[in-house]
């Protein structure tokens, strides 16, 4: 049988559905809650003493890095005291465009770090292969910046979990379950933060 009709198959009988199910909460339950209690810690500071958190990144993780924003700015964080300002990099698409166009794409979320982070800001960067060359830039600029470095990312490769002051990591190679997983860290962040956890 060929791999397209195994795959068939496998959706077809639910075994499919049932393997991703029990993959997704073999991710969940690795994490490392000791580093998630970290970010909260360091977030919440951020917030308090009004610096910035600045999110960041590509395709799926630049749709998490803007969905974080706006928990933090609203959704999940409706019962904080906390001020919140937070920034996506990811969200301006003249700025994105602009930076590539006239220097490279690397540099496309370092530049409004240049124009906007100052010291105890945060940069909150997230990628699944771990090795994206502008959020590597955005992170190596940032702690020459002076903020606090968290990088959501796999815990199986990649140059983000050994630059970032902090690194959550996921257990999975699996894009889709990395990105479940990612979301899921977020919505952790952002929630414990005077939203209720039930």
């Amino acid at each position: 049988m060929n791999p397209v009709s195994e795959a068939k198959d496998a959706v077809a009988d639910g075994s499919y559905v049932r393997h991703y199910l029990a993959s997704l909460g073999r991710c969940l339950d690795a994490l490392d809650a000791d580093a998630i209690e970290t970010a909260i810690r360091w977030i919440g500071e951020a917030g308090s003493g009004g610096r910035i958190v600045f999110t960041c990144g590509n395709g799926g993780s630049a749709s998490i890095a803007s969905h974080f924003v706006a928990d933090l700015a609203h959704g999940a964080t409706r019962r904080s005291s906390i001020p919140f300002r937070a920034i996506c990099l990811s969200d301006s698409t003249p700025t994105l465009t602009a930076v590539a166009n006239d220097k490279d794409y690397e540099h496309v979320f370092v530049r409004p770090l240049m124009n906007l982070a100052s010291r105890e800001d945060i940069l909150f960067a997230i990628s699944g292969s771990g090795n994206s060359a502008n959020v590597l830039r955005a992170v190596e600029y940032a702690k020459e910046a002076g903020c606090r470095t968290i990088g959501l990312t796999t815990g199986n490769r990649g140059r983000l979990r050994q630059i970032a002051d902090l690194a959550l990591e996921v257990d999975s190679a699996h894009f889709g379950r990395l990105e479940d997983t990612f979301l899921a860290v977020c919505h952790v962040l952002a929630f414990s933060f005077g939203a209720q956890a039930s």
